[in-house]
């Protein structure tokens, strides 16, 4: 008797055992697990930690909780511009309702992927390439909203999404290159001709300071022939203009001078050329001038010698 009651204990431990290895369950701290019995869906949603089911009867489906990176294929379009493109983009999502997740769609990470694409072919046609290359923000924006709408019904929602890449043909990149290049011209030459204004106003300004001020033309030419003597030339041909010659003849004068038109015309010096040139020429190299005189004493002809016949009275030429 005491026999046949251990081993009926042995046989309902043994028993009790197996039940429990069978409907024992272990949910991790990011899932979450949908429970069907006999494909009805169970009410509550078991959390994590160890949970039991009923073994053959009912059915524990494990749902990850976590954002999940999903790259999208890189897909090939026309912009609304008439441009063939290919963009490429990553999405970022989770599941918020793990029972309508399991139920409502077959495989959520999938119809995710294919909405994501699908939507990301459709804002591709509806951007011009401006909007692709520079936009993105909104194009970003739009492509979540394209992909959110129907992911809720699924427990599913779109925490990002973001475009990767965009591929342009060989031709298209020379084009833009181009652009680019003669759009920077335009605007080197604006600039250049917005100085060329700024220093022509500012000459004018000094121009007009020099004419009521001669001694500054004075002092202007003094440092120009200091710039110039810099550069150890051998020789330096300077225009004088007249209106310096003009300032040391007051200078000379002094201040007792005579005033008045009269003494201004007699101060002012004969008609001849606008200015002279002041030569400076080293001792050591033949002088130009020489050479010149030289020149145009063989280019001007010899006068013929005349004679005076005294007889007839009359002159005639030899």
């Amino acid at each position: 008797m005491v026999e046949e009651l251990l081993a009926a204990v042995a046989v309902v431990g043994s028993a009790a055992v197996v039940y429990v290895a069978a409907a024992a369950r272990v949910v991790k701290q990011y899932e979450k697990g949908v429970v069907l019995r006999f494909g009805r869906l169970r009410s509550g949603v078991r959390g994590p930690g160890f949970t039991m089911v009923v073994p053959f009867v009912d059915r524990l489906h494990k749902v990850s909780m976590q954002i999940v990176t999903m790259p999208v294929p890189a897909q090939d379009g026309i912009t609304r511009d008439n441009v063939t493109v290919r963009v490429d983009a990553v999405i970022y999502f989770k599941v918020v309702d793990a029972a309508a997740a399991i139920i409502r769609v077959e495989d959520y990470r999938f119809a995710v992927s294919q909405i994501a694409q699908t939507s990301l072919r459709s804002i591709i046609g509806k951007s011009d390439l401006d909007d692709l290359l520079s936009n993105r923000e909104k194009l970003n924006q739009g492509l979540e909203l394209m992909i959110d709408n129907p992911a809720v019904e699924w427990g599913v929602t779109i925490d990002r999404v973001e475009i990767k890449d965009v591929s342009l043909p060989e031709t298209m990149k020379r084009s833009m290159a181009r652009q680019a290049e003669a759009d920077r011209e335009r605007r080197a030459r604006v600039i250049n001709a917005d100085a060329e204004l700024q220093a022509s106003k500012k000459l004018a300004e000094a121009a007009g300071v020099m004419s009521d001020t001669p001694s500054a033309l004075q002092l202007r030419l003094l440092q120009t022939i200091v710039a110039v003597a810099a550069e150890k030339n051998s020789t330096l041909v300077l225009p004088f203009p007249v209106e310096l010659l003009r300032f040391l003849e007051r200078a000379a004068q002094g201040p007792g001078a005579a005033q008045g038109p009269a003494a201004e015309n007699a101060r002012r010096p004969a008609a001849g050329p606008p200015a002279a040139a002041l030569h400076v020429h080293d001792p050591h190299l033949p002088d130009p001038m020489d050479a010149m005189r030289e020149m145009r004493e063989m280019r001007e002809p010899a006068p013929a010698p005349q004679a005076r016949d005294d007889d007839a009275g009359t002159a005639g030429c030899i």
